[in-house]
């Protein structure tokens, strides 16, 4: 694993752009293995192996509409009253045309009788004491009726994997027997915060205090993705912080702190993670919210994620670095790609790449617009709920015009 940080010079003043820190987070995302899963537990996992189909797709010739099965060489002779001389309905066995001017009735998804080779619809169709006049001008061959085969032949891939299980994957697996599904292991998370302030949801806070959230918030994504997450709180000594991060690195794969990162006297994390062998990687990025941000590997290959404390930083963190990792460790591709087009002019002075907040919208035209939501900074927590998503308006520039398109990350499905 690479983890040549020669770039990080001059201490812990030189901070590191956005671009970087994302090569970097993404360089080191790592296989957690797989596991195999019951097909019902599958849905929001990462496939593994891709799925291969088990015979063709439709597996035999397929009736496409309900009606009468014939030969359509016998309509191109001049036939046009055909002997009814059986039914074949779905999941029967395959019945046999009895000879010339001769017909089957037919049910939707039954396999097409032996001898035919065109479907006439019911309502093309007149049927009076077993005799089926047909009342078309022409009839083609292999008229409603689904190909064997057409779909997919027997050793296609119908899935490539990796890739995130739908309930069209699903789908899928069910109709080629995969009972049991290969899907990317999760790594073993724990989610610390810090800070004498914070006391539990459950409690009345003094006015000096305030509730935990960022945990909550935290632990919340990653039960998007099926994951869970154990949950530590720790106070603002110094001891304390170096004793359960030592034990954290030894048990998890991936620890998520959220505050005590900065340049407080009570921020230990950075000098803490350092003393018991923990390699940062790169600490503050030029980007707002969530300037305070190291990141690193501990002596365990633990990977560590340690965010700002301020509620809108460790969120927006979250979905810009840790969410991406993760998708790279499950070999997905880290970023959906998605855009959006800013709704309104907008500046901002500060030499930092901004996350902005933005409430989507669809217009007219049926592009995705992105309404500005700033709020009140970073401790703005309540902000999240007026918004949808990030839009990372790049640095470099201070005024952003309407119409222009910029990345985007969202955190709320369209409501």
């Amino acid at each position: 694993m690479d983890r040549d940080c020669s770039f990080i010079l001059n201490g812990m003043s030189e901070m590191t752009t956005v671009a970087e820190a994302t090569r970097i987070v993404l360089a080191h995302a790592r296989d957690f293995g797989m596991e195999h899963v019951a097909m019902s537990w599958a849905l929001g996992r990462v496939l593994k192996e891709s799925l291969i189909a088990d015979r063709d797709f439709p597996p035999f010739d397929r009736v496409a509409m309900d009606g009468i099965a014939l030969r359509s060489a016998d309509f191109a002779a001049g036939q046009r009253t055909f002997r009814l001389v059986g039914l074949q309905a779905a999941g029967q066995p395959r019945q046999q045309l009895e000879g010339e001017g001769t017909c089957i009735e037919v049910m939707t998804g039954a396999v097409l009788p032996q001898d035919a080779d065109a479907v006439v619809r019911y309502e093309d169709v007149e049927i009076v004491d077993q005799q089926a006049c047909v009342q078309l001008d022409q009839i083609k061959p292999w008229q409603n009726v689904h190909r064997q085969g057409t779909d997919r032949r027997q050793g296609d891939v119908l899935v490539q994997a990796p890739r995130l299980i739908t309930p069209a994957e699903v789908a899928v697996a069910a109709t080629i027997g995969k009972a049991q599904l290969p899907v990317a292991n999760f790594p073993r998370v724990v989610i610390i915060s810090t800070g004498d302030e914070l006391v539990d949801v459950e409690a009345v806070p003094l006015p000096h205090q305030i509730r935990k959230s960022n945990v909550h918030a935290l632990a919340s994504v990653l039960k998007q993705w099926g994951m869970q997450a154990a949950l530590l709180h720790l106070p603002d000594q110094r001891d304390e912080v170096r004793k359960y991060l030592d034990v954290a690195m030894e048990r998890y794969d991936l620890i998520i702190l959220s505050g005590a990162v900065s340049k407080g006297k009570f921020d230990y994390v950075p000098s803490v993670l350092e003393l018991l062998g923990a390699q940062q990687l790169f600490h503050r990025v030029t980007q707002r919210p969530g300037k305070p941000f190291w990141f690193g590997i501990g002596p365990h290959e633990t990977t560590i994620f340690a965010l700002p404390g301020n509620p809108v930083s460790s969120f927006m963190c979250m979905h810009r670095y840790v969410l991406p990792w993760l998708r790279a460790c499950w070999g997905l591709d880290p970023f959906s790609g998605e855009r959006a087009m800013l709704a309104e002019d907008f500046t901002f002075k500060p030499d930092l790449t901004l996350f902005l907040p933005v409430k989507l919208t669809t217009n007219d035209g049926g592009q995705l617009c992105a309404y500005p939501r700033p709020g009140h900074g970073s401790g703005d927590l309540a902000n999240l709920t007026d918004a949808d998503a990030f839009l990372e308006l790049p640095r470099g520039r201070q005024k952003f015009a309407a119409g222009e398109v910029f990345s985007l990350h969202r955190y709320r499905l369209m409501s």
